[in-house]
C-alpha cells in the first residue's frame, strides 16, 4: 500500500490559486479554477482551430476560459476599428505563476500561435530562455544580451522560464540588471513583443517586488493550479493510450493512491504532468523487464502494463 511506502520515504517535502486578469488600475477580476467544463459557442474558424488543440489535454478549463477572454477582447477590438471606433491598445505581457508540469509552456505557446493567426503580432515565434541566456559576466553586457533577445522576440513572445532566478545573487548580481533593462524595454517597445514571465507562485510573487516597475507592467498575472487526483488519473491513461498501452483495473487503482500519496507528500513542489509521465515511462521500463524475464511477448502482453509495474516504478522514484 502507498500509506505503508509514505513511512518509508526519504525524500524532501517540497499552491493552488486562481486566474487573476490583474488591471493597472486597482481592480481585479478574478476567474474560478478549475471550472466544471469550458464550452463556450463560437463558430469563428480560427477560434475553433486554436480550441481544437486545448481538447487533446486533460483540465486546463481555466486556461481555456482565459484565451476565450483574451480571443474575445482582441477580435472586439478588430471590430471596433472596423467600425471607426477606437481600439484598445492594452499591453499583453504576462505572468504565468504555478507549479511545475501545470500547462505554462504549452499555453504560452498556444498564445504565441492565436496573436500570430489574429495578426496581433507579426511573426508570432515563440522565443524560450532563462537566466543563462540573459545574464552576462561583466557590467553592461546583461543589458546587451537582454536587449538581443528582445530583439530576436519582436513580432513574436519572449517566454522567460523560472524567471525569479534573475533575482538569485542578490544586489551585486547582474540579474538585477537583465530586470532593469526588461522593464525599460517592456515600455518602449511594449506592442513590439509579448515577455511571458514564469515559475512557482510564491517565488514570482516576490520577484515582483523587486523592481517598483515590474506588477504595473504585467496587466496579466494567470495563476495555474495543481491537477486534481482524477485528472492526473485520466492524463497518465491518456499517455498511454497514445503510446499503444492499456492499464489493468487493478494498476489503475493502485496509480489512484499513489497520487494521493504524492501529491499530499510534495504539496508545493508537485510536479504534475511532469510527474505523470516519468511514473508511466518507468512502469514501462519495468515491464519490459519483467516480460524479458517472463519471455513472453505476445499482444496482450505487450500491451497490458499491470499493478506490480507501477509498483515497483513507485517504488524506485521515491525511495532511491
Amino acid at each position: 500500500m502507498v500509506t505503508s511506502v509514505a513511512q518509508s520515504a526519504k525524500m524532501k517535502k517540497r499552491g493552488q490559486i486562481n486566474v487573476v486578469i490583474q488591471s493597472t488600475k486597482t481592480t481585479e477580476h478574478v476567474h474560478s479554477m478549475r471550472t466544471s467544463h469550458f464550452t463556450p459557442f463560437v463558430q469563428h474558424k480560427e477560434y475553433m482551430e486554436m480550441m481544437k488543440e486545448f481538447e487533446q489535454f486533460v483540465g486546463l478549463d481555466s486556461m481555456k476560459a482565459f484565451i476565450h477572454e483574451l480571443y474575445a477582447w482582441l477580435y472586439l477590438n478588430k471590430q471596433r476599428e472596423a467600425n471607426g471606433l477606437k481600439a484598445d491598445k492594452q499591453s499583453l505581457h504576462m505572468v504565468f505563476k504555478g507549479n511545475p508540469g501545470t500547462g505554462k509552456t504549452t499555453v504560452a505557446r498556444l498564445i504565441a500561435k492565436m496573436l500570430k493567426e489574429m495578426n496581433v503580432l507579426e511573426k508570432g515565434h515563440f522565443l524560450e530562455v532563462d537566466r543563462a541566456d540573459l545574464v552576462g559576466e561583466y557590467i553592461g553586457h546583461t543589458a546587451q544580451k537582454t536587449r538581443e533577445l528582445v530583439n530576436k522576440a519582436m513580432g513574436g513572445v519572449l517566454f522567460i522560464d523560472e524567471a525569479y532566478s534573475l533575482a538569485r545573487g542578490g544586489e551585486k548580481d547582474f540579474g538585477k540588471e537583465a530586470i532593469d533593462t526588461l522593464v525599460k524595454l517592456m515600455e518602449d517597445k511594449q506592442h513590439g513583443f509579448v515577455l511571458i514571465l514564469a515559475g512557482y507562485p510564491v517565488e514570482m510573487e516576490n520577484f515582483l517586488q523587486l523592481n517598483p516597475g515590474l506588477p504595473s507592467r504585467f496587466p496579466m498575472i494567470v495563476s495555474f493550479p495543481n491537477y486534481s487526483v482524477n485528472e492526473l488519473l485520466d492524463m497518465l491513461k491518456q499517455m498511454a493510450w497514445k503510446r499503444d498501452y492499456q492499464i489493468e483495473q487493478s494498476g489503475l487503482a493502485y496509480i489512484k493512491e499513489v497520487l494521493v500519496f504524492a501529491k499530499e507528500y510534495h504539496k508545493e513542489r508537485f510536479s504534475n504532468g511532469r510527474f505523470i509521465r516519468n511514473f508511466l515511462e518507468k512502469a514501462i521500463r519495468v515491464q519490459a523487464v519483467r516480460l524479458l524475464e517472463e519471455d513472453t511477448y505476445h499482444k496482450e502482453a505487450l500491451l497490458t502494463l499491470v499493478k506490480t509495474d507501477f509498483s515497483k516504478a513507485f517504488h524506485t522514484i521515491f525511495l532511491e
